[in-house]
């Protein structure tokens, strides 16, 4: 099940739903065990330095949900355990700034949130993770950034790159300086980041926690960066087969932004691999210009804004009986 929350300070909403998957994400941030995490001062020092902008906001969703030292380090996403996604995105190629992205994941590890907010003065809205984190969303500035999987191994220490998505949005109003962030702010695995402002200037950021990070003018991201460089997980997940479908649409003729959205609902990038953990959970079409976004499945659709933004939930059935 789906939920749309609307909620513009932190509050009894936010707390609820933290509370609700917090014995789940407990388990999953401390499976190597609390002590292979950073400790509280280690996180808290982390923020301050590569987020200061955030540390307040930070510190309030703490206190809200009691404060305790579990919840703080895991709120910080700093060194979390690794985690791997599939996912595609690409950026329209006619004059209305448009970002589409499928968000391939593990049904049973998913929030299910789409969550708005005012936290610090700044409309938020997007796909939540861990609560405080988005895989993707878009600011009241015209702001939107969307995120995959880079197909590397490599771990480092970084912050999970749901929370530098959300210090994007809290914090910038251009691709420009959505750049300047990426480029300095570690990242704890590699990640492909697609941002697009309201301007349709836009960038795909390769993250690494090895390498500096690299600006590209890419409009299409999906689970490699400049080249497969894990095999097994490329054949896994598709990525080169999907990055072709993608570029080819891109050179076709021009075509309406209704009909590249729906390319994303059908084969080869609408995954049914939901049994290993790739299938796709939900399609996401944001137009920054207008503050509107569409989240889609086959057959169903939901229309949000920053004007409109109605509460409710989605019901959806995957295949082989999954389902959120």
């Amino acid at each position: 099940m789906f939920r749309a929350v609307s909620e513009d300070s932190p509050g009894p909403k936010w707390a609820a739903l933290f509370n609700e998957y917090w014995p789940a994400y407990r388990r999953w941030w401390s499976r190597e065990g609390l002590s292979g995490r950073p400790t509280y001062r280690e996180s808290l020092t982390a923020l301050r330095t590569h987020m200061p902008e955030i540390v307040p906001l930070y510190e309030e969703l703490c206190e809200l949900v009691g404060g305790g030292d579990s919840q703080a380090r895991f709120l910080s996403y700093y060194c979390p355990p690794r985690y791997l996604a599939g996912c595609s995105q690409a950026i329209w190629p006619g004059e209305e700034p448009l970002l589409v992205r499928n968000y391939d994941y593990d049904v049973t590890a998913f929030d299910a949130v789409l969550l708005k907010t005012r936290w610090q003065g700044r409309g938020v809205m997007g796909m939540a993770d861990g609560l405080f984190g988005l895989v993707d969303g878009m600011n009241d500035a015209g702001l939107a950034v969307s995120l995959t999987f880079g197909g590397r191994r490599a771990v480092g220490e970084g912050f999970g790159v749901p929370l530098i998505l959300r210090y994007i949005l809290q914090t910038c109003e251009t691709a420009e300086e959505a750049g300047r962030v990426l480029e300095r702010v570690p990242c704890h695995m590699s990640y492909n980041v697609t941002v697009l402002d309201a301007r349709r200037r836009y960038l795909t950021a390769y993250l690494a926690p090895d390498r500096p990070t690299v600006l590209s003018h890419a409009a299409v991201a999906t689970n490699h960066q400049d080249r497969v460089e894990w095999q097994s997980h490329a054949r896994l997940t598709a990525t080169v087969e999907r990055e072709r479908f993608l570029l080819h649409r891109l050179t076709l003729h021009p075509e309406t932004p209704e009909k590249f959205i729906a390319s994303f609902l059908r084969p080869p990038l609408y995954s049914v691999a939901f049994g290993e953990g790739f299938g796709t959970l939900y399609t996401a079409a944001y137009r920054p210009k207008a503050g509107q976004m569409d989240v889609m499945w086959p057959g169903s659709d939901w229309r949000k804004s920053f004007d409109h933004f109605e509460e409710g939930v989605m019901d959806i059935v995957y295949p082989m009986n999954a389902r959120v």
